[in-house]
């Protein structure tokens, strides 16, 4: 089985790159099976990262950055894969 792990976070106005780059210099205990990095609008982060286990396993997760950078609490969330659908392309 295969789960995602979410990690959202919301920088202080301003300071959304600062935060970009706390985010990447995470390095967890071990590696995930993948790990991908996104940027939004209002200076927020969100960091997927992928495990062969179990939805409920105990595996590593990205830390709270100092309160001073972000605006509110982490949000997490947890994900079972379903698998890939589509190519990405549209035909026509």
């Amino acid at each position: 089985m295969t789960v995602a792990l979410m990690w959202e976070a919301r920088a202080v106005p301003g300071r959304g790159e600062e935060l970009l780059a706390w985010a990447r210099a995470q390095e967890l205990p071990r590696p995930p099976l993948r790990r991908e990095t996104f940027r939004a609008p209002q200076d927020r982060v969100l960091v997927v990262t992928w495990w062969d286990a179990d939805a409920d396993a105990d595996v590593p997760e990205l830390p709270e950055p100092d309160a001073g950078l972000v605006v509110r609490a982490v949000h997490r969330w947890r994900f079972e894969s379903l698998g890939t659908e589509g190519s990405g392309r549209s035909e026509g």
